[in-house]
Order: C-alpha cells, then structure tokens, then sequence
C-alpha cells in the first residue's frame, strides 16, 4: 500500500541558508531510495517559516528503510540541530 509522508519544519528566515544545503541533500538522497515516488515541498502562505514536505512512497516498508537510513538520520540530525526543534513525521494512506 503507497503511503504519503508529511514532514514539518519550522525554518525562520535567518536559518534557510544553512539548512538548505542539507535538505537538498537529503531530497536527492531520498529520490535513490528504492520505493520513493515523489516529494514536494510547500510553504505556508500565513506563516512562511512553517515548511511541509509530502513525500509519496510505495510501502510503508520502503519509508521505514529511508527513515531510518544512517545518512538521513546524521542529516537530519543536523537540521534539527539547526533550526533548535524536531521535525515532524505524519504518515497518510489512502482508506
């Protein structure tokens, strides 16, 4: 079952230089992933230092495997470090 995967940062204006760079890393990384579909990132229009990333997957299976990943989670340790927050995993289906 294909899976889609919400994923919310917090990112003022200050920090978008310095994360950048490691988010691109991580999407390029994530498209390798065997089982990623698609990934978009959006911006909210009332509060723009909100960020979501949807990501579409093949299975929940393919997910797990990318979100656990040692280089994602060294990367995404760093942004977390960055921005001073967790980033947040919501994973949808279709019923």
């Amino acid at each position: 079952m294909a899976v889609k995967i919400i994923i919310i940062r917090q990112v003022p204006q200050e920090k978008e230089p310095e994360i950048r760079p490691l988010l691109l890393k991580m999407r390029s990384l994530a498209h390798a992933q065997s089982g990623y579909i698609s990934g978009e990132t959006l911006i909210n229009f009332d509060n723009p230092n909100e960020r979501i990333v949807i990501s579409a997957w093949k299975s929940i299976e393919n997910w797990n495997h990318w979100l656990n990943n040692q280089e994602r989670l060294s990367l995404q340790m760093e942004v977390d470090q960055i921005l001073g927050t967790e980033t947040l995993y919501q994973i949808y289906y279709n019923g």
